[in-house]
C-alpha cells in the first residue's frame, strides 16, 4: 500500500516548503481571538486559524452550495492530493475502484443556528435544502465523493481527534482486503467557539491568552492546555502494483494500522490500550519495536493526556525513541490531525530531518523518558514512522509507514 499523492491546508500555510520555513523561524499559527471576547465564560482566547482561505473563485457555485468551511478545506486538500498523484480528471475515479475514507469532528456549525432557531423560536426562516447535508458529520466525506464524482466505498469517520488517522486506516484497510484500488482519506475541521467551549468546560484549554506565541506546550513542565486550530490534510493512497503500472511517483508505503478503544472512560486516557494500539501496528506490519525511527505523537499539551501518551510510548520502544508533537505549531486540529500531522510527518520523513515541538522547553516529569525534540531540528534516517493520535471516547490509532527514495 503506497502513498501517490499529499495535499492539505493550514494555519501557516498550504504548501509543506512554506510550512516547514516558517516553522524553522518560530512561528506559530496560534493567535489571540478577539471576536471571542464576546462568548461570557469562555476562558480560552486563543485559536489557530486558516487565515484568507476563499474557493468562492475556484469552484462552481452549484458544487459549493452543499459545502460549508470544512467541506471545502476537504474538498480543496483532496485536489491538490489528486493532482500530486496525477488522478485529477482521471476517469480512473468513475471506475467504482477508488472511494473515500474521511472525517472530521463535527460538520459545519453555522446551519445548526437554523435548526436551534427552529426549536426555540419555532421558525424554519434560517433552515435551508443545504443546511444539514453542511452540518452532518459525514458532509466531508460525501461532498469529496460528489465534487470528484466518485464511485467506489464513502467511509465516513467521525470519532473526534482519531477522524483522520482513522480515515487513513479504513483506506489502508479497504485496499489491502482488495475492494479498492484508489483511496481518499484523511480528515479536516473548521474552526468554531464551541470547540473551544467544549475544552473549556473541562479545564483542558490554555488561557495564556496575552501571550499566544508561548502555547500550547505538549509535554512541558508549564503546559497549561490545548488550543483549538483548523485545517484539513488528504492522502491518496493507491495499492502498489497499480500506482507502479500507471508510472505513479511514490511518496511512502503504508505498513502497518492498529486502532482499539479503552473501553474505560470517555474523556480520560489510558496509556494500556495506548500501548495496545502501537503494538496492533506493529503486529499488523509484522515489525518489531527497534525498526521504528521516529514517532509522531499526539501531544495535546493537556496533563493526562501528555502523560499517558509518553507512558505508552515508552512502554513499547523504551527511552531511546525520538517523539514530538506538531500541536504546537498547528493547535488541536481535532478531525483533521491525524492526516495534517501525518503529511507533514512523511515530508519530515524525507527530507531526514524532523522539527521539534513548540514551545516544549521542560519535559514534565511526571511525562516518561524519552528523546523528546526541543529547539533545533533532528537529523533523522528514520525508514519507519509511527503516527499516533487518541481520541474522546477512548479510541485509539496508530499508523507506521515506511519512507521511499526522494
Amino acid at each position: 500500500m503506497v502513498v501517490t499523492g499529499i495535499g492539505g491546508i493550514t494555519g501557516l500555510g498550504n504548501a509543506w516548503e512554506a510550512i516547514r520555513d516558517r516553522m524553522l523561524a518560530g512561528e506559530t499559527a496560534v493567535q489571540r481571538m478577539a471576536e471571542w471576547d464576546r462568548y461570557e465564560g469562555l476562558n480560552t482566547r486563543l485559536a489557530a486559524p486558516v487565515e484568507g482561505f476563499d474557493v468562492d473563485k475556484l469552484y462552481p457555485r452549484k458544487k459549493l452550495r452543499t459545502m460549508g468551511r470544512v467541506s471545502r478545506m476537504a474538498v480543496y486538500a483532496s485536489e491538490r492530493a489528486l493532482r500530486q498523484a496525477g488522478l485529477l480528471g482521471d476517469k480512473l475515479l468513475q471506475s467504482g475502484r477508488t472511494g473515500v475514507a474521511y472525517g472530521s469532528s463535527f460538520g459545519s456549525t453555522p446551519p445548526v443556528i437554523g435548526f436551534a432557531a427552529l426549536i426555540t423560536e419555532g421558525s424554519v426562516r434560517h433552515v435551508t435544502a443545504t443546511s444539514y447535508i453542511q452540518m452532518m458529520s459525514h458532509t466531508a466525506a460525501v461532498n469529496i465523493g460528489l465534487f470528484f464524482g466518485l464511485t467506489g466505498r464513502v467511509y465516513t469517520t467521525s470519532s473526534a481527534c482519531t477522524s483522520g488517522s482513522q480515515g487513513i486506516g479504513y483506506a489502508y484497510e479497504a485496499i489491502k482486503a482488495g475492494a479498492q484500488d484508489i483511496m481518499l482519506a484523511g480528515g479536516a475541521e473548521e474552526l468554531c467557539p464551541t470547540m473551544a467551549a467544549v475544552f473549556d468546560t473541562l479545564y483542558a484549554t490554555s488561557v495564556l491568552n496575552d501571550a499566544p506565541g508561548t502555547t500550547p506546550r505538549p509535554f512541558d513542565a508549564a503546559r497549561d492546555g490545548l488550543v483549538i486550530g483548523e485545517g484539513a490534510a488528504t492522502l491518496v493512497l493507491e495499492e502498489r502494483e497499480h500506482a507502479l503500472a500507471r508510472g505513479a511517483a511514490i511518496i511512502a508505503e503504508v505498513v502497518g494500522y492498529g486502532t482499539n478503544s479503552d473501553g474505560s472512560h470517555v474523556t480520560q486516557p489510558n496509556a494500556p490500550t495506548m500501548e495496545i494500539a502501537m503494538r496492533l501496528a506493529l503486529a499488523d506490519a509484522g515489525l518489531p519495536p527497534e525498526a521504528v525511527g521516529f514517532v509522531c505523537g499526539h501531544g495535546t499539551a493537556t496533563e493526562h493526556g501528555d502523560i499517558a501518551e509518553t507512558h505508552a510510548t515508552h512502554a513499547v520502544f523504551g527511552s531511546r525513541m525520538p517523539l514530538h508533537s506538531l500541536k504546537g505549531h498547528f493547535g488541536h486540529t481535532l478531525g483533521a490531525c491525524g492526516a495534517l500531522e501525518t503529511w507533514l510527518a512523511l515530508n519530515m520523513q524525507r527530507e531526514q530531518r524532523f522539527l521539534s515541538t513548540a514551545n516544549l522547553t521542560t519535559v514534565d516529569s511526571r511525562c516518561a523518558e524519552l528523546d523528546y525534540l526541543i529547539g533545533e531540528p533532528r537529523n533523522l534516517a528514520a525508514e519507519y514512522v509511527m503516527k499516533n493520535n487518541f481520541a474522546f471516547g477512548g479510541i485509539n490509532t496508530s499508523l507506521l509507514f515506511r519512507a521511499m527514495p526522494a
